[in-house]
This record gives C-alpha cells, sequence and structure tokens, in this order.
C-alpha cells in the first residue's frame, strides 16, 4: 500500500524538529561543560562584590587653646602639605603669659641665688660666733682664776658666764637656722632647684600655648568640611577642618558572608572604580577582615532574639590597600563607588592581620621648639643666676 504524498512534508518537519532538538541538547551540553570546566578550573577561586567603597583617614583639626581666629590660609578642596599652616589665632595673650613666665622663672632663679646668698651668710656668722664664744670661754675662765684670789669681783664673773650662755644661744640659732636652710639647697643646683624647676616647666607651658596658636597639617591632604572662619573666637576641642590623606586610601568591600570561607590576608585584588570604568585596573592586596558585620556595629543593631527574626545574609567588610603610585597616577575620593574582585588561589596566609598598614606619624614641631625653649631658659638662668652659674651652686 502506498503512503500518500501528503503524510511527507510532516515526517520531514518532525525530523528536522528532532535534530534541531538534538543540536540544541548538544549546545547546552557544551554550555554547561564549559560552565562547570571554568567554574572548577577558574571561577571558583575568585570572589567579587559591587559594594565597595573608597575610604581614607579623616584628620579633624581643631585647637588646643582658646584664641580669636585672625587667618585662614586654606580653603575646601586645596591640597596641602604635611606640615603647612593651615589656621592661625591671635597670639597676643599667649605673648603675655610667655612673657610673665619667663619674668617668674628669673624672679625664681633670683630667689635661690638668694638662698645660697644667705647660707654663705650663716657660715660667716657661725665661724664669727665660734670665735666670739671661744674668746668669751677664756675669758670667763680668766675671771674664774683671778675670782677665786678676790682680784674679780663675782658680779663681773657673773656677766662672763651670761656672755658665754648669749653666745652658745646664738651660735645654736645660727647653726639650726643654716641646717634649715641647707634642707631647702643640699643635693640641687640653680638649675635643679625646685623652684626653678617649676618655673621653667610654666615658661615651657607658656611656649608651648604660643606655638598653639598656628594650626599646621598634621598630614599631607586635601582640604575638607572648613567651618571656620576669620573672627571666630574658638574654644579648645572646636572642629576648624579636615584633612582628608588620599594619598593613602584604602577600599573597604563588603563581602557576604558566604564568600569569606577561604578568604586571607594578602591575597591579590582587582579593583574598578565606577568614576573611570574599566579603563583603569587597581591592584591592591587584602590588608584585614572586620572583626564583625555591617549590622553589628549599626547604630540601631538588628535584634534577632526578639522573636520577630528573618534570616538575612550578612556583609563583613574586608579592608583592600591600594598601590600608592595607582592612587598617585589616578586619585580616588573617599566614598566613591568600586568594583572588587578578590584572587583565592593562595590560601596560606593568615586570617586575622596583625598590622593592617603603616600610617604615617604626625607631623610634629615638638623637637625644634623643646630646643629653643631650653635654650631660652638656659639664658634667662645665666642671665640672672651669674656666668659661669648653671648647672653650680653660687659661692
Amino acid at each position: 500500500m502506498n503512503t500518500p504524498q501528503s503524510d511527507l512534508p510532516d515526517e520531514s518537519a518532525a525530523r528536522t524538529r528532532r535534530q534541531r532538538l538534538v543540536v540544541f541538547g548538544i549546545v547546552l551540553v557544551v554550555l554547561g561543560a564549559a560552565a562547570a570546566a571554568y567554574e572548577f578550573l577558574h571561577g571558583r577561586y575568585f570572589e567579587s562584590t559591587d559594594d565597595a567603597y573608597v575610604a581614607a583617614d579623616i584628620i579633624q583639626i581643631t585647637s588646643e587653646v582658646a584664641g580669636t581666629v585672625s587667618r585662614v590660609l586654606v580653603d575646601d578642596t586645596q591640597h596641602v602639605e604635611r606640615g603647612q599652616v593651615l589656621v592661625e589665632l591671635d597670639t597676643a595673650d599667649a605673648r603675655i603669659a610667655a612673657a610673665a613666665a619667663e619674668a617668674g622663672l628669673a624672679r625664681a632663679v633670683r630667689e635661690v641665688h638668694a638662698l645660697w646668698s644667705e647660707a654663705d651668710e650663716l657660715e660667716a656668722r657661725i665661724r664669727e660666733g665660734s670665735l666670739s664664744l671661744a674668746a668669751a670661754r677664756a675669758d670667763l675662765k680668766r675671771r674664774d682664776a683671778a675670782g677665786d684670789d678676790g682680784a674679780v669681783s663675782a658680779e663681773e664673773r657673773e656677766h662672763a658666764r651670761d656672755q658665754v650662755v648669749q653666745l652658745e644661744a646664738a651660735l645654736a640659732a645660727s647653726r639650726a637656722s643654716l641646717e634649715s636652710l641647707r634642707a631647702r639647697i643640699d643635693g640641687t643646683t640653680i638649675e635643679t632647684h625646685p623652684l626653678v624647676v617649676a618655673a621653667a616647666a610654666r615658661v615651657r607651658e607658656a611656649a608651648l600655648s604660643l606655638s598653639r596658636t598656628s594650626l599646621v597639617a598634621p598630614a599631607a591632604g586635601t582640604i575638607a568640611k572648613r567651618s571656620v572662619q576669620v573672627g571666630t573666637r574658638i574654644a579648645p576641642g572646636t572642629p576648624l577642618l579636615a584633612v582628608v590623606a588620599l594619598d593613602g586610601a584604602w577600599v573597604d568591600a563588603n563581602f557576604k558572608e558566604v564568600q569569606l570561607s577561604r578568604m586571607r590576608v594578602g591575597q591579590p585584588v582587582e579593583l574598578h572604580a565606577d568614576v573611570y570604568g574599566d579603563s583603569v585596573t587597581y591592584r591592591g592586596r587584602i590588608a584585614g577582615l572586620g572583626a564583625g558585620s555591617g549590622s553589628a556595629f549599626a547604630v540601631l543593631p538588628a535584634q534577632n532574639a526578639s522573636g520577630n527574626w528573618i534570616k538575612i545574609v550578612q556583609r563583613v567588610p574586608v579592608r583592600v590597600t591600594l598601590d600608592p603610585e595607582q592612587l598617585g597616577q589616578h586619585p580616588l575620593r573617599v566614598g566613591l563607588s568600586m568594583r572588587a574582585t578578590v584572587d583565592l588561589h593562595d590560601t596560606t596566609g593568615p586570617l586575622v592581620a596583625t598590622q593592617v598598614r603603616d600610617a604615617p606619624a604626625a607631623f610634629s614641631r615638638a623637637a625644634d621648639g623643646e630646643s629653643a625653649v631650653d635654650r631660652q631658659i638656659a639664658a634667662i638662668i645665666a642671665a640672672n643666676g651669674g656666668a659661669g652659674d648653671i648647672g653650680q651652686p653660687p659661692r
């Protein structure tokens, strides 16, 4: 029996559909195998997130002394170098206090110098009293001998005895005064006497307050949040402006908790900033993993034990340090969005960082300032204690 001609197209169409399904299935198998191979050979060694943001040290500049702002030398968006003067306060009050402290030091040096002079005077008085007492005793001895023969009256002998007693009492009083004075100066020099040390400390304190009328940048960075104005009367601790140290910027990448199992300190990280797009690639390294999730340190942390509990995958901030040279070529700003991809091939690094980074030491004028103040103090002591008296008791 012959097949109707009308059935041939249906059979051909079915065969075509079967062939297409087979091809589609093969393609799916190949794609699945390729995806599995990619994930096994490459993808499982990388973790990525776009929940990452630039951070940097934001150094609040505050005054340590009260005063009136006389000059503001910087403005927002301006770059400043370490040690650059930012704000100056009126120095009139601080200069008056410094002059008063210097006068107090000079007065203390003279008072201490007078103590040694008084001690010399007492020693001379004791020597004189000793000689007078010896002479009086000898005179009394002669009068006693002459009195036995009736050559000297009893009244004269009594006066001689009273003279000896008076001289002994005066000598004892002088020795007691010298002992009391010695207790105030023994073991010290003009420089090391407590009165002079206290006065010198007040000079240093006044000099420090005077130096603090000039506020300098503790590190290089960019000015932000400037609120200070000329003529404003400020109190200690008042925020004036901020210096953002962009040269040492880093990235806080917030990874899900399920992505952290193989993350270690020191693993390389590839980053892209939205501001530059894919044209700029930053190379960084994991500096450390946060001590807790973001919600744990929130102002209002979640209370999952309250009964209204919904499981939410938490994120933990991972700090990524950046190459300073790349930051210099392509500067970043605090708060910019980043995309981070961590290479997990090397898992030998520690889980906890012992040192995240080496932060530069803040600028300080203490060394030069202290040397100048020390020279000034030495000059005041020399001028008021006598040439060559520094470090030695006056004699």
